[in-house]
């Protein structure tokens, strides 16, 4: 886990004295609903809006990660769709030059405890009101022509789904994401789960890179700062 060292946490101080107390405790009620319990994976999106989009409703959520892999065009974020969300959101990227980077995302989630989950309508997929959360998710959205790839539904740990009432067979990707990140934290109202908010060094880390996101030339601070 990423943790800060002396001189950082004595920048960090440092810094607050720029932040008005309106922003600070704006920051730390935000921190205070983050979480990594549950994450986002989406897989060669063709549209950068459409996962910029997603990046906004990722920060709405108080989800801190979404990962990225790419497909043949390198993802930019897009600041107007994102409305800012891209300074609050850690954007994780897997290139899939090799054709490996599906294999590679999931081996990582799964060395930090997630179930993955590919979002499919195809035969056997849970429908999302029946989905259970007794360990960390990483639900997987595919493309929008094609939808989540065969490697990726075959390298999962189980499907999920939206059931579908009308004629065409999905949401925009953003819509999806919002839905199944307000059934999920539906599911958690009122539950203890355990480990589901971000621990102390973990908003400090964030505090720190957020510091710096909001103080008018933080850079040069810190450059000064560390010269002493």
């Amino acid at each position: 886990m990423e943790q800060l060292d002396d001189d950082e946490l004595a920048f960090l101080d440092y810094l607050s004295e720029y932040v008005t107390p309106h922003k600070k405790a704006l920051i730390d009620k935000v921190l205070g609903n983050r979480t990594r319990y549950i994450t986002m994976v989406l897989e060669n999106i063709y549209k950068p809006h459409n996962a910029s989009a997603v990046l906004r409703t990722a920060d709405c959520f108080g989800i801190q990660d979404v990962h990225l892999i790419d497909g043949n065009e390198s993802y930019a974020v897009n600041p107007y769709v994102t409305r800012g969300a891209a300074q609050w959101v850690d954007l994780h990227k897997y290139d899939n030059a090799s054709g490996n980077a599906t294999s590679e995302c999931f081996r990582q989630l799964r060395q930090k405890g997630y179930k993955i989950l590919a979002t499919s309508p195809r035969e056997g997929s849970l429908p999302l009101s029946e989905l259970s959360i007794d360990q960390p998710l990483a639900l997987v959205f595919g493309n929008e022509h094609e939808g989540v790839s065969n490697a990726a539904i075959e390298a999962a740990d189980g499907l999920v789904h939206i059931p579908m009432k009308g004629f065409t067979e999905s949401f925009n990707i953003s819509v999806s994401a919002a839905i199944c990140l307000y059934a999920l934290q539906e599911k958690l109202e009122g539950k203890s789960v355990e480990n589901y908010f971000l621990n102390k060094m973990e908003k400090t880390v964030l505090k720190y890179r957020w510091y710096q996101e909001i103080v008018k030339h933080s850079a040069a601070h810190k450059r000064a700062f560390f010269k002493k």
